[in-house]
């Protein structure tokens, strides 16, 4: 196991909290506000202060029955989020797939998501996780955890904005690491394990008037290849007439010292002109921004006192909008656990990780869409043609139904189609 060599005891005038989450992205407020539902005392912690930006936009149906178990379908049904009905993929020659509807996939029957902006949602979450609650604690930076012989831990913490220099301990008996892509335990732990396939980047933007469907298509998420495969552009429409394009592709092509984003994104919107028709009447909205998609995965889930949820346990290619699901699904399973592990008093790795061969099983059907995807050989309409039997089940997966059984015949048909074979 990977568990830091326990500390001296814990300064026992500190009150000891159930849990802790570091982070207070969808994964790390569903698992509190799930908690707190249940009685347990929560402190959720977060570096940052709300408003903030942040990209994964567009959320995909199986959200829907988590969303509904926190009460908010009802907010969400009455915001400004535009709703999506359907998925669309578009080949480097612009062929068109037939859209991928939502319609009886929807476990609550609505048939649509939502396109959301991720300011506005992630505090729609916390704020439930406060409602229900959890104590929020913003401009908190973890700095160190210790984890000591009574299974207990302290979690060492920072004001950022008061620039106070003093650190102050959080004592729990449950760490919940929900810190996205900071990896805040498994970078300390030397859990993380890059997929050598998937080394992409990304540069993303918001366009203001760009040309987007009508009717329900209007909230269609549209994926679109560039030429030769080299890189691949989503679209999805937010409120306000807003769009967001963002493009990926292997950090190799993508990214040139030489070259700004700007010029990179503009040479890659030359070779899907499919996007750049729909931008020609479009003025850009805000300024570019840059990240590394590296998909990565962490050898361990939990260990005595400590679970990793969301970005923070793994990361897969944005290509199918899976990250707010498989966040806030990591959430409640993981809450699950905690609930059983703090009424058992039993915070063993066993129990507060009983649900990673659940989760890893369906986190690899994303995984195995997401080789096909960037495979030169495979399209969706093609594949469709040629197994027009398996369009429900590959539906099922891209609306993030990866848990439900039976689902998986849909590989036995995409393998052949592989470049890999």
């Amino acid at each position: 196991m990977a568990d830091m060599t326990a500390s001296p005891a814990p300064d026992s005038s500190q009150p000891v909290r159930d849990v802790a989450v570091i982070g207070s992205g969808p994964a790390g407020s569903s698992v509190a506000a799930l908690l707190a539902e249940s009685g347990h005392d929560v402190v959720l912690l977060d570096r940052e202060h709300f408003p903030r930006h942040h990209v994964g936009e567009s959320l995909i149906p199986a959200a829907n029955r988590i969303l509904d178990r926190l009460g908010l379908i009802d907010q969400l049904q009455d915001s400004s989020f535009i709703k999506k009905y359907s998925v669309q993929f578009v080949g480097p020659d612009g062929q068109e797939s037939t859209p991928f509807y939502f319609d009886d996939f929807d476990p609550l029957g609505l048939g649509h998501t939502w396109q959301v902006v991720r300011s506005s949602f992630d505090r729609l979450l916390v704020d439930r996780a406060s409602t229900l609650g959890a104590e929020i604690r913003t401009n908190t930076q973890a700095t160190s955890v210790d984890f000591h012989e009574d299974t207990t831990a302290t979690i060492w913490t920072r004001r950022i904005r008061k620039r106070e220099g003093s650190l102050r301990p959080v004592r729990c008996r449950v760490v919940v690491d929900a810190s996205g892509q900071s990896c805040f335990l498994a970078n300390r732990m030397g859990l993380r394990q890059i997929d050598s396939r998937l080394r992409n980047g990304t540069i993303w933007t918001w366009y203001h008037n760009a040309k987007r469907g009508t009717g329900r298509d209007e909230g269609a998420t549209i994926i679109f290849n560039s030429r030769e495969h080299k890189s691949w552009f989503w679209y999805i429409p937010l409120p306000n007439n807003i769009v967001s394009v963002g493009c990926t592709a292997g950090t190799d092509w993508l990214f040139d010292n030489s070259l700004s984003a700007a010029e990179i994104f503009n040479r890659e919107l030359s070779r899907c002109p499919s996007v750049a028709e729909r931008l020609k009447d479009a003025s850009q909205a805000e300024p570019f921004r840059t990240t590394r998609d590296f998909s990565y995965s962490s050898t361990e889930l939990a260990g005595t006192g400590w679970v990793l949820v969301g970005d923070a346990y793994s990361f897969i290619d944005p290509v199918y909008s899976s990250g707010v699901f498989l966040a806030m699904a990591s959430g409640e399973m993981a809450a699950t656990a905690i609930h059983e592990a703090l009424e058992t008093d039993n915070t063993s790795a066993e129990q507060l990780g009983n649900w990673k061969q659940c989760y890893d099983a369906g986190v690899e059907k994303f995984r195995q869409l997401v080789y096909a995807f960037y495979d030169p050989s495979f399209n969706f309409s093609d594949f469709i043609r040629h197994h027009p039997d398996q369009r429900e089940n590959l539906t099922e997966l891209l609306v993030g139904n990866v848990f439900k059984p039976g689902v998986s015949g849909v590989f036995e048909g995409i393998k052949p189609m592989l470049t890999s074979g």
